[in-house]
């Protein structure tokens, strides 16, 4: 089955293939020549999700899925939750979002947080929603290469490295985006 993911992010593109392959054929919006940047204007990670969703079925017809994900850190009241791509400004910057992060905890010892992934899939004009959450904490500094976005300062609940320093394979098989994912599969296996 062929599946239109509503992102142009080049990593969390590649990070869902892997999860959905080889059953489920996964093309992008780059992939589609389609560079028009859908508004995430909603206040809830869910609601940014069928956003996103509803304008590529609306667009296309085909079965489509997006995702919002939102880092939530208890020190900061939840933030920078729905605003994650955008907290160190416009420019949807990792660099800068982190930075941001690390100076606003610069002060603080409870760095617990948790990364929370809301998926909405139109199959046969019906809508439905997926959820995953990874808990973890903040590092101090950044720590790996890989991943993309937070990584390399969130350190998940039970392991001694960020999710910049794990291989994809093992992140996929416990980050909030994975859980989500395979909450999807479920419902469409069924």
């Amino acid at each position: 089955m062929k599946l239109i993911f509503a992102t142009h992010n080049p990593g969390k593109l590649q990070e869902v293939k892997e999860l959905l392959a080889p059953k489920y054929e996964v093309i992008g919006l780059t992939e589609l020549n389609d560079h028009e940047d859908i508004p995430e204007n909603e206040s809830t990670l869910e609601g940014n999700a069928l956003v996103k969703a509803r304008a590529i079925w609306e667009k296309y017809q085909l079965p489509c899925f997006s995702d919002d994900t939102g880092l939530e850190i208890d020190a900061l009241h939840g933030a920078p939750g729905v605003f994650s791509a955008r907290y160190g400004g416009k420019e949807k910057d990792a660099e800068l979002n982190m930075a941001k992060v690390l100076a606003e905890l610069s002060e603080v010892d409870s760095r617990t947080a948790q990364f929370r992934t809301s998926i909405a899939l139109i199959l046969d004009g019906q809508e439905h929603l997926f959820h995953g959450i990874a808990k973890g904490t903040i590092r101090r500094k950044r720590s790996g290469v890989d991943g993309f976005g937070y990584d390399p300062i969130f350190q998940p609940d039970g392991y001694q490295t960020t999710f910049a320093e794990m291989s994809n394979s093992d992140k996929n098989k416990i980050s909030h985006r994975a859980l989500a994912i395979e909450a999807l599969v479920q419902f469409l296996a069924d």
